[in-house]
């Protein structure tokens, strides 16, 4: 009688959704990733690039040599707008602006990262890389029936990957880190831009002690957060950025009247 030959304990299934893919909305030099949300399909593909190295010793048998990888990355993406400004999340404007009649040379390319992402456990550390490409997009479900606007992206690579470290480190573990809050001065009502990391999910904004209504402040971006200042003294006041993971620590700003 045949048994099924048994898994290592500790081990689970795969699933299809376990990846996520980021894009650089800052510099090389000072990169600001920004997960895109809402994303299926992804799919990655690496192709060797190879140079014939066949010689009489191989007997008339093929013999290649891989001199280098190739990449591309092809993932549907939802497509979710501003209802106020009508922009789409700032992911899609990203790669949209690569695909416009101007965007040439430099202004054609985009940064990316992709890495394992799973539903429990750790991420494979290894399962990640990092590269530059260029854009092309196809609108799906373009039917009468008011379907989900859908894009499928393809990103195909310029010049090859780079392995790196895998940067998901869980669903809720990374709480805020505020870097600066500006601009100084700003009085009650005014707009203020906070930025840092761990955006991305944001459930609260408090500033000197004050949390904010959902409708005074925005997140732009895993990274940038632009809120409206509640009525204040002037002077050093904590602001506070609570995600599922918790509270950051306290970022001194100084308001004006």
């Amino acid at each position: 009688m045949s048994e099924a030959v048994p898994l290592p304990a500790g081990t689970t299934l795969g699933k299809s959704f376990e990846y996520g893919i980021d894009i650089n909305l800052g510099t090389s030099a000072d990169p600001e990733w920004q997960p895109f949300r809402r994303i299926s399909g992804f799919q990655p593909t690496y192709t060797p690039t190879t140079q014939d190295a066949q010689t009489y010793d191989d007997l008339g048998a093929d013999n290649s040599d891989v001199t280098g990888w190739s990449f591309a990355i092809a993932f549907n993406v939802q497509v979710n707008r501003n209802t106020a400004t009508g922009l789409y999340l700032p992911e899609i404007e990203a790669l949209l602006a690569r695909t416009r009649p101007s965007a040439k040379g430099e202004a054609a390319v985009v940064e990316v990262r992709w890495y394992h992402k799973p539903e429990i456990g750790t991420p494979n550390p290894a399962d990640a890389g990092q590269g530059r490409a260029t854009v092309a997009i196809t609108r799906q479900n373009t039917g009468p029936n008011g379907e989900i606007e859908v894009l499928s992206v393809t990103l195909s690579g310029k010049g090859p990957y780079t392995e790196i470290a895998n940067p998901f480190d869980g669903w809720d573990s990374t709480v805020a880190v505020i870097g600066t809050v500006g601009p100084e001065g700003a009085g009650d009502g005014d707009l203020i831009t906070i930025t840092g990391t761990g955006f991305l999910g944001t459930t609260g904004v408090s500033i000197d002690g004050a949390s904010l209504a959902a409708t005074d402040y925005t997140v732009v971006s895993g990274a940038t957060i632009i809120a409206a200042l509640p009525a204040g003294d002037a002077g050093n006041v904590p602001v506070i950025v609570t995600n599922a993971a918790g509270a950051s620590a306290p970022h001194t700003f100084t308001r004006g009247a």
